[in-house]
């Protein structure tokens, strides 16, 4: 039985051991507790047993245990630039049996490191067995659902980075893969507008019904867009054309 109480104070007393003063992990701290929540909201919509809910959001509390020690070690949450973090969590939950810390029995273990594995891919691994893959999809979302909320309230606070963006020009490579409805891989070399379409192109990869209701219920995509004054002519046009495939898929994909 998995006691989620307990893990979430396991997961404390591990955070505790790195700078929670520092802004950049405090943010994190209170991202993996958003995105535990909203993993056991999509559990509840596709009608799991309690203590597959209870797996959910135990996997959603430990998607991203390695960020800590990533940005310990590197002072910065970007894999290109460091390791790759969804790697170095099944690393840190398998040293020492670390894993057994917040849930004592092990037969939810490939689970759980499978998604915690796959939770930041491009695209989750082939050959998922047929109970671990639903979960690697739902901290995916449950992730991405809380990226959004995080763009939309804490990230582009910097007057030069906005201004870089709403200056900035959108590349026809992007806008067809956005009306193919593709997601776009990271690069080192990507642009300010670059990284802001892949994150709304996010959406592409969403898999559960509920997280497109959330998406629709938040507005996320109309909110986001409208924080810019993009000003060139030819970006604005583009920016209009990206909100209405991204909110036609919404429609289209939450029933």
């Amino acid at each position: 039985m998995i006691d989620i109480e307990k893990a979430k104070n396991e997961f404390d007393n591990y955070a505790k051991k790195y700078d929670m003063e520092n802004e950049h992990l405090n943010r994190r701290y209170y991202h993996t507790y958003r995105v535990m929540e909203i993993a056991g909201e999509i559990a509840k919509s596709i009608n799991l047993s309690e203590e597959e809910i209870n797996l959910a959001k135990l996997i959603g509390l430990l998607h991203d245990i390695a960020r800590f020690e990533q940005y310990k070690r590197f002072q910065t949450f970007s894999d290109l630039k460091s390791i790759d973090h969804g790697d170095l969590g099944v690393e840190i939950l398998k040293h020492n049996d670390f894993i057994r810390k917040f849930v004592e029995t092990d037969e939810y273990d490939n689970i759980i490191l499978k998604a915690v594995k796959n939770h930041n891919k491009f695209k989750i691994e082939e050959g998922l067995k047929e109970d671990e893959l639903p979960y690697s999809k739902l901290v995916r979302d449950a992730d991405k659902l809380d990226i959004y909320f995080e763009i939309l309230t804490m990230f582009y606070k910097d007057p030069e980075e906005v201004e870089t963006l709403e200056n900035d020009t959108i590349s026809e490579d992007n806008m067809k893969k956005i009306i193919n409805h593709e997601t776009i891989e990271r690069k080192t070399n990507e642009s300010v507008i670059d990284k802001f379409i892949i994150i709304l192109c996010l959406i592409f990869d969403l898999n559960y019904k509920y997280s497109f209701e959330i998406m629709f219920k938040e507005d996320y995509i109309n909110k986001i867009i409208d924080r810019f004054n993009f000003k060139k002519t030819d970006t604005k046009e583009k920016m209009e054309k990206i909100r209405e495939v991204l909110n036609d898929y919404i429609q289209t994909n939450k029933g």
